[in-house]
């Protein structure tokens, strides 16, 4: 799943980032509006953490801006303005969900992983396939009947395969869904994550590599 968090408070983006790629999650950062939208027709994300007071482009602006695109992602109002009136406001610009500072991570984790689920093109909450059940919410993965025990990336590259199986994905859209745009594309990250991640799973082999192509559960 692919984030962008847009706030100002660069410490504040910084924490919450730090805690949703701590989640599996692959998360771009943006400081100002410009820069967001900027981000947003580079890159395609699953769901925008938006503040609502931001220079270069304010909030709503941003908001209205995504809310009109034809594959637009969700959206996430995180801000300190907390009044019924104002998350009124917020909601009718677009807004999928609002939250208001101070607010708790888990809920920010639950409401997004709520948000990503409500996509169009979302799949159920629990991925199945060559006998794997992943659940992302719950954080848990069984093959077989068998508990794994994967770490975050491992998780993320298992879950960015599921939901996109039976067809392939690139070493390049691994990149893009798990890791974020600080990624070195000529890294071999994907290789050795997908290597761990075949021992974990065990026999049968589930995941197959075409060469050129990419990877998918067999």
């Amino acid at each position: 799943m692919r984030i962008l968090v847009v706030e100002d408070d660069h410490a504040l983006a910084e924490v919450v980032a730090e805690g949703l790629r701590d989640q599996g999650m692959a998360v771009d950062l943006a400081h100002d509006g410009l820069a967001a939208a900027e981000k947003l027709e580079l890159t395609a994300h699953d769901v925008v953490v938006l503040d609502r007071d931001l220079p270069g482009v304010h909030g709503d602006t941003l908001c209205r801006m995504i809310t009109e695109r034809a594959d637009r992602p969700m959206v996430l109002m995180l801000t300190a303005a907390s009044a019924p009136g104002d998350r009124v406001s917020g909601l009718s610009l677009g807004a999928d969900d609002y939250l208001a500072k101070p607010f708790h991570f888990p809920e920010l984790v639950l409401r997004i992983h709520a948000l990503a689920r409500r996509k169009p093109d979302a799949r159920p909450r629990t991925l199945h396939a060559a006998g794997i059940e992943l659940d992302p919410i719950r954080r848990t993965v069984l093959r077989d009947g068998r508990q794994l025990s994967l770490s975050v990336k491992e998780f993320a590259v298992l879950a960015a395969l599921l939901r996109a199986s039976p067809g392939f994905l690139s070493a390049e859209a691994l990149l893009e869904q798990v890791w974020d745009e600080h990624a070195d594309p000529f890294t071999n990250t994907v290789t050795v994550t997908v290597g761990r991640l075949r021992r974990k799973l065990g026999d049968p082999p589930v995941i197959a590599t075409q060469p050129g192509i990419g990877y998918r559960i067999a």
